[in-house]
């Protein structure tokens, strides 16, 4: 995950998608003992540090590190031609720009499982009560066309690509109750049916806040 997922390859100059390359190489990670100095400074300011990490969507590095993780992991990064790029464009590859992206975790028991892993190394880092697991800006294109998802959403009585996200997010929730932590997601995690306990950000307006708060689930 470090050697790769931790480096670009370079960045978009300019608004997306950009007028150009830097063509600079950008990497770097915080180490654990990095994560425990900046969690125990901000205990000093009365800070609760809360860690955030995305699933389904917004997952290219982990996708690049380990493409089984990916619902097609022989399918190359999609970057559109237009975009400029440095190196090379085949294989998965870190994202160089910001944006909104097809390729996203598969729900296999190898995805959860790596992302079981990750969660425990994340709640022996962080004391907060709060994960957060984004859930925001996950495409359902890559699942419509995985013959895995059609049949896994057959095989669990889902209604459809929304009702997988759903239960994607409800599993992870389910493993993070079980450690003592509550989850935090945004307003996308709405959509197909909320996980029981979760707590909603609804960052694209007050309607994911509402409809929140009236299943009773705490929002901001």
């Amino acid at each position: 995950m470090t050697s790769v997922g931790a480096s670009r390859n370079g960045t978009i100059i300019g608004r997306h998608p950009g007028i150009g390359t830097d063509n600079e190489v950008y990497k770097g990670y915080y180490t654990q003992d990095e994560v425990k100095e900046v969690v125990a400074y901000a205990a000093t300011k009365f800070i609760n540090v809360v860690p955030e990490i995305e699933m389904p969507g917004h997952a290219s590095a982990a996708i690049a590190a380990y493409p089984e993780l990916s619902a097609f992991p022989d399918r190359d990064t999609f970057v559109d031609p237009k975009t400029p790029w440095s190196g090379s464009r085949k294989g998965k590859q870190v994202q160089q720009t910001w944006g909104v992206f097809d390729d996203v975790f598969v729900p296999t028991e190898n995805t959860f499982k790596f992302l079981e892993g990750v969660l425990d190394e994340v709640v022996a880092l962080f004391p907060s009560k709060y994960i957060h697991i984004g859930g925001d800006e996950s495409p359902k294109e890559y699942w419509k066309e995985s013959a895995f998802c059609q049949q896994f959403i057959k095989d669990n009585n889902l209604k459809d690509e929304h009702g997988l996200q759903s239960y994607f997010i409800q599993r992870i929730e389910k493993y993070l109750n079980g450690k003592g932590r509550s989850i935090i997601g945004w307003d996308e995690i709405l959509e197909g049916g909320l996980a029981p306990n979760a707590t909603v950000m609804s960052w694209r307006g007050e309607d994911g806040g509402i409809a929140s708060a009236k299943q009773n689930h705490d929002a901001s």
